[in-house]
């Protein structure tokens, strides 16, 4: 069934890993993902970079070498073309947990990186001056070190442990607090604070709809609709897009 989007004048959208399975990036969580091999939790905790950096960048660091050759999938098309549909008189924002950047590639703007981006490092130290910048090394070997100040450099990514930035909660509560249209699309729904965005969405009164490749367990009450679906076959006839006009 087509979401008649022009019903609509603030459209919030939240992303999360499944999203991106059709680009070859394994879901965090699902078969083949790095909770089969890690202890995320732990490997990937802010204390580990104080005692054990290298730890962090042999968790995350190779997802840097999977995205040299990652492509957005029709899913990440089809928002961007919804975003560019977009009249004078609504807003869109898209919320996401992923840390990939695809949706940018697909030409997605007005993008909150919930998580931050794996395709920047900074400086482990608060203190440090060094700016974040763009990087692609996986640092296989062990952690690299600040050129400033000495300290372990680190990926530009919310750690377990650790706060979401200011600004992106900012932006995400804005965005929620005013939406009459939410739509999950590839989350579990069970890591916080993300997974409580469709409550506060239900609370603003709009409309709420979870796209996934499997129902959710248990199931989420403040989701009024599922449809379940490989998201970049289901996209863009619910968004209604011309798959002519993708990728």
């Amino acid at each position: 069934m087509k979401i008649d989007i022009s019903s609509y004048k603030h459209i919030v959208i939240l992303t999360g890993a499944g999203i991106s399975s059709a680009s070859g990036l394994h879901t965090y969580r699902g078969k083949g993902g790095i909770w089969e091999k890690y202890n995320v939790e732990e490997y990937g905790h802010i204390d580990r970079l104080a005692d054990h950096p290298e730890q962090i960048w042999e968790l995350f660091g190779p997802l840097r070498g999977e995205l040299k050759n990652a492509k957005p999938n029709n899913a990440h098309f089809a928002l961007a073309e919804l975003e560019k549909n977009i009249t004078a008189a609504q807003t869109f924002t898209l919320i996401t947990q992923n840390i990939d950047g695809l949706h940018q590639l697909a030409g997605s703007r007005n993008v909150i990186e919930y998580h931050g981006t794996i395709h920047q490092t900074g400086c482990s130290n608060p203190d440090c001056e060094l700016a974040p910048f763009d990087d692609n090394n996986s640092y296989p070997n062990k952690a690299p070190l600040c050129p400033e100040c000495a300290s372990p450099l680190r990926p530009c990514i919310v750690l377990f442990g650790e706060v979401i930035p200011a600004l992106q909660d900012w932006k995400t509560k804005q965005a929620l607090r005013d939406c009459d249209l939410f739509i999950s699309i590839g989350t579990s729904g069970s890591v916080y604070p993300a997974a409580g965005f469709v409550r506060s969405a239900e609370y603003a009164g709009a409309r709420t709809i979870c796209i996934n490749l499997d129902p959710m367990s248990p199931p989420n009450p403040a989701f009024k609709e599922e449809h379940l679906g490989k998201a970049e076959e289901l996209l863009p006839d619910l968004l209604g897009v011309s798959i002519d006009k993708l990728g």
